[in-house]
């Protein structure tokens, strides 16, 4: 049960991504995490009459609202860098960080990998460099990816990651409380920001405002999706299988935008997948 959730949350998450980096090429960032973080509150909200009687208890609230934290600052990241690089790269390399830490915290926690988890982590670094490395037309083209954009998008990875190591410590009763106290955190949280900088909101254009809903609402699904997969599953094996995210972004990417990818990132792609398989056996 918890590889067919972390599955469907990869998927989705996949897709979430792709929305929410798209448009965030129109419009600021930190305006497109506000509003998707909005849309999931919303959507959750919604949900609330069907989640049953509160039994989630003051820590439960507690790490969800440090989900919230790590969740808010780690899509302004994403989105960000999914902005600036090919999400057929960034989108990768995200993965990668956001599944190690979880699976370094649950080794830290008692979680003990087989010999296959170790070598897939291993095997998951050397994917990084085949996603990352570009082909010769792309250098002679000025296509190559800058380690600004590698640093930000691990860096995105990262705090996701802690995101999902805060929501494994919450107890089985709490249900999908801790994700209501992660996004009544998060939505504050980057409202001040973009009140800080003084952003403007362009969620009145149509197309803008609609991909933004559709990137927060499948955010939100996701999120539901991976809590449900902890539940029933080691952290270490839920964060390997949901780290297969990018190959939906990937795909849509390619569809989308014409994004195209040569044989070593291929290849790469691939190692990656084979990576996170080693990784929950």
């Amino acid at each position: 049960m918890a590889i067919f959730l972390a599955l469907g949350a990869a998927v989705v998450y996949g897709s979430a991504d792709f929305m929410g980096g798209l448009v965030s090429r129109r419009a600021a960032a930190l305006s497109v995490a506000l509003g998707a973080q909005l849309s999931g509150l919303l959507v959750l909200a919604v949900a609330l009459p069907f989640l049953g009687p509160m039994q989630a208890t003051a820590a439960d609230l507690g790490w969800g609202g440090l989900a919230g934290i790590f969740g808010g600052l780690g899509l302004v990241l994403l989105f960000r860098v999914l902005a600036q690089g090919p999400m057929s790269v960034v989108a990768p390399t995200t993965a990668l960080s956001a599944a190690i830490v979880p699976i370094l915290a649950g080794v830290v926690q008692g979680e003990r990998p087989g010999p296959l988890a170790v070598i897939g982590i291993l095997v998951s670094l050397v994917a990084v460099m085949l996603i990352t490395r570009e082909s010769p037309e792309q250098r002679a083209a000025g296509g190559q990816v800058s380690l600004r954009v590698l640093g930000t998008a691990l860096a995105a990875g990262a705090i996701f990651g802690f995101f999902f190591v805060a929501l494994h410590q919450t107890s089985d009763a709490a249900g999908l409380w801790p994700l209501l106290a992660a996004k009544v955190v998060s939505v504050p949280m980057l409202g001040l920001l973009v009140v800080r900088r003084g952003l403007a909101l362009d969620w009145s254009v149509p197309e803008v405002g609609r991909t933004i809903v559709l990137s927060g609402a499948l955010d939100m699904a996701a999120n539901v999706l991976y809590l449900l997969a902890l539940r029933h599953g080691m952290l270490a094996v839920v964060a390997a299988i949901a780290g297969l995210y990018p190959a939906s972004t990937v795909l849509l990417a390619r569809s989308q935008l014409d994004e195209r990818l040569h044989h070593v990132q291929v290849i790469g792609l691939g190692v990656a997948a084979c990576a996170a398989i080693l990784i929950a056996v």
